[in-house]
């Protein structure tokens, strides 16, 4: 067991320290306790609230492209603003079967 205040090398079963004379058997001057982790926990929460809003606030103000909020209508076909939000029965078909475009064996 090391002494907490001189990191000297005592005994297991040791009470004092044989260099400083320091208790052994007196616990820690602190534990953490449940009231410590929940104000932590919630000062940790709160930081990274704020450091999601501070970064999305700082990413709308960059140029065009990289503030993109809205997609664009080329990247979803199905979203288009003409109302269609599905795409047509054709599209939606799988391909035709082609004996031609198997791998030769």
């Amino acid at each position: 067991m090391k002494c907490p205040a001189c990191s000297t090398d005592n005994k297991d079963n040791a009470k004092f320290c044989k260099k400083c004379d320091r208790d052994l058997t007196a616990p820690p001057a602190w534990f953490p306790d449940a009231a410590w982790h929940v104000r932590t926990l919630g000062i940790i929460y709160a930081a990274l609230i704020v450091l999601y809003f501070g970064v999305s606030a700082a990413l709308a103000r960059l140029p065009k492209p990289y503030n993109l909020r809205q997609i664009p209508v080329e990247m979803t076909p199905w979203l288009a603003p003409n109302g269609q939000k599905f795409l047509p029965e054709d599209q939606l078909k799988a391909p035709a079967y082609r004996a031609d475009a198997l791998p030769a064996k």
